[in-house]
């Protein structure tokens, strides 16, 4: 009895916590190791505690790295946190349920732990998973959502490939209430859930951190087309960041244009080499350039490799920095987004449609920005 109530009290602590706001969406909460020298107990009494939220869909565990708040409106229910644990048990006829995933692509930069975060949040609910890329041409995304559709998934999610016009095929199952949720990038005008970074946010303090360091020639680089929701707002938080210092930019300072550069270049090309090669033309006609505001970790490699060959020197910053950098990464600031969290209120909100709830149009996962030095 005396365990149970140590748990109690550690859970219903937890819980107040997520209410007044102390532990917001997206923040860590103390870990077992924490919770067991806090409140002096034994770690099978504090992994208890989260265990129990994790079980009511309030916090995500994530192997390794903690525990993060799902959602506050779980723990704001009338009922009291503690009540109703037997109707927590899975629904036998959801049990089956099948969720299509559809991303552009993914590797250790980004994305492996957006499939992380689906996969086990689809496991704590009991949902079947399928995986299907794109590879970023609309065609390969077509094909992808009708060989799910025709095997009868009951909801997707969706990292939708982006150029000028958008893909008919998912117009038409936002027009039909068909279940899905975008990630990452979001399809501006159509009614479909989206659950992703504050791109414009988080490249905006990128480029501050820049400005204090004395930076005022800052070239954009991007290899994908501005057309995409994810870029058109970091490159408007780069563009707004720049004007509220009253710094000006201009298509001199932006590269876009790399991807157009080497998509035509037959296969025994090596398409980063001459991508660096464009890069290097571009830095020694720029010698006033201090700075890149690179797209990506890709990209900021390719930028430091580039003026590393020519025995150039300046400031580089990136969004999603990985578990195993490249090559001296530690000397350049990065945004680090919240994927696994990502994933997991992804499917959560899924979740939420099939129920018939209310989901929030817009969903921002929160960011970190990684100074040089810091990891």
């Amino acid at each position: 009895m005396e365990k149970e109530l140590l748990y109690k009290i550690i859970y219903d602590d937890l819980v107040e916590g997520i209410q007044s706001g102390k532990y917001p969406a997206g923040s860590k909460l103390p870990s077992e190791k924490e919770l067991m020298d806090k409140y002096n107990v034994s770690r099978i009494t504090s992994k208890k505690a989260l265990e129990m939220l994790a079980e009511r869909n309030v916090i995500v565990r994530m192997p390794g790295k903690g525990s993060y708040v799902l959602d506050e409106s779980k723990a704001g229910d009338d009922r009291h946190p503690l009540q109703g644990i037997a109707a927590l048990e899975p629904d036998p006829e959801k049990k089956n349920r099948m969720i299509g995933v559809v991303l552009d692509s993914f590797g250790p930069t980004f994305g492996c732990d957006i499939v992380a975060g689906i996969e086990h949040e689809c496991w704590t609910k009991h949902y079947n998973m399928v995986l299907k890329c794109s590879y970023g041409t609309i065609e390969d995304e077509v094909r992808a959502i009708d060989e799910l559709t025709a095997m009868g998934v009951d909801g997707i999610i969706l990292m939708c490939t982006q150029g000028e016009a958008y893909n008919v095929r998912i117009m038409r199952l936002a027009l039909d209430n068909f279940p899905m949720v975008l990630i990452d990038r979001e399809l501006k005008g159509l009614s479909i859930p989206y659950i992703g970074t504050d791109n414009y946010a988080a490249a905006k303090e990128l480029v501050g951190v820049l400005i204090e360091q004395g930076h005022k020639n800052i070239c954009f680089v991007s290899g994908s087309p501005l057309q995409t929701s994810s870029v058109f707002d970091r490159f408007n938080g780069y563009r707004d960041g720049l004007l509220e210092h009253n710094i000006i930019t201009n298509e001199d300072m932006w590269i876009t244009d790399l991807n157009l550069a080497v998509e035509n270049l037959d296969e025994f090309r090596d398409v980063d080499k001459v991508m660096r090669m464009k890069l290097q033309e571009y830095a020694k006609t720029h010698e006033q350039v201090t700075a890149y505001f690179a797209i990506n970790e890709t990209m900021g490699a390719n930028i430091y490799k580039a003026l590393k060959e020519i025995g150039v020197e300046r400031e580089i910053v990136f969004f999603d920095g990985s578990e195993n950098p490249f090559e001296d990464e530690e000397k350049f600031t990065h945004v680090t987004q919240g994927q696994y969290l990502m994933g997991a209120m992804a499917v959560k909100a899924l979740g939420k449609t099939f129920k018939g709830e209310e989901v929030p149009a817009k969903k921002f996962i929160p960011y970190t920005i990684v100074k040089k030095g810091d990891r």
